[in-house]
């Protein structure tokens, strides 16, 4: 197979995002084609150069390709879309039942959570996996908010230490995302600016007091609907084959719930940090895919390098 060949191919299995388990079986069977139509070609007169630019010519591009091989494997099944959408369906009827308060059905959950995460993560991270997977980082944040409860110096000491670390965690789990694809990162993160809105909406001062805790319970309804809303999104998410439709779902689910939260904490919430929660939803959705392209960029670059002859080597 001709380096040409071989980078068309990889281009259209990088570009076509499919799930581990379709994807060795597609690509085989584009290849396969590919490889019968040279044969007619060459067949026909043509050597083996002019039949590989005839067949990819006929072919089309490889983002043409990738987005039909992507729409014709992309839809997931009902069984994938409640698996997508559990987690946040479990979080909200925490706090729609009022259970939120109590450590036994919380740590469940939480374990169910991390155990469903690991398993998934070690067979093949399938689709529904990356929703499980934004809810593994809250005990992180946890750890970050009891920080602030050391005295004054030793927490501030604390804080410059832990968060570049927490941050540096986060950023490798994006990647390790982006490898299989930067939506579902946007798709793991899109709780993030929803747990920000409804921690600032009952606790202004970064701590929780008597006071923060009555306040969950006032608006413990509403938390959890948005996290239902969020799992019912999730699912029309998995149930959608083209790719722009997500995206553009996620984008106004995210404005949608932020706009509730800043709607249902009135006089919480002022102008600013509803701005400052838009930010952060966008930031959800776009530094994902920057970073994706940064690292393709360097895939490319390591490509071409280790296709390029060295010069006095045949």
């Amino acid at each position: 197979m001709t380096p040409e060949l071989i980078q068309y191919l990889e281009s259209i299995r990088y570009k076509a995002r499919l799930e581990h388990a379709d994807e060795t079986g597609v690509m085989s069977e584009l290849e396969a084609h590919i490889q019968d139509k040279i044969r007619e070609l060459t067949e026909s007169g043509l050597s083996e150069e002019e039949a590989i630019k005839t067949c990819l010519g006929e072919m089309g591009g490889t983002r043409l390709v990738a987005r039909q091989i992507y729409e014709a494997h992309s839809q997931g099944s009902w069984k994938q879309a409640i698996l997508t959408s559990m987690p946040h369906l479990l979080f909200g009827l925490l706090f729609v039942l009022n259970w939120w308060h109590y450590p036994g059905w919380l740590s469940i959950v939480l374990m169910l959570i991390l155990a469903t995460t690991i398993y998934g993560w070690w067979h093949g991270k399938p689709t529904w996996v990356f929703s499980w997977l934004g809810y593994t980082l809250l005990p992180v944040l946890a750890v970050g908010l009891l920080l602030l409860y050391l005295p004054k110096v030793w927490s501030l000491l604390a804080l410059l230490i832990y968060f570049p670390i927490a941050l540096w965690w986060l950023f490798r789990i994006i990647v390790q995302t982006n490898k299989r694809d930067w939506l579902f990162s946007s798709l793991m993160l899109l709780p993030l600016p929803v747990i920000t809105g409804w921690f600032l909406a009952v606790s202004e001062s970064g701590k929780f007091t008597e006071h923060s805790l009555q306040l969950v319970y006032y608006f413990a309804p509403w938390i959890g609907l948005s996290f239902i809303a969020l799992g019912l999104t999730i699912a029309a998410f998995i149930r959608l084959r083209q790719r722009w439709l997500r995206v553009g779902l996620l984008g106004t689910s995210g404005l949608l719930t932020v706009t509730l939260i800043v709607h249902y904490t009135v006089g919480r919430l002022n102008t600013f940090t509803f701005f400052g929660l838009v930010l952060v939803m966008w930031g959800v959705l776009l530094v994902p895919p920057l970073l994706e392209r940064h690292l393709r960029s360097g895939r490319k670059i390591s490509f071409r390098h280790r296709n390029t002859p060295v010069p006095g080597l045949k």
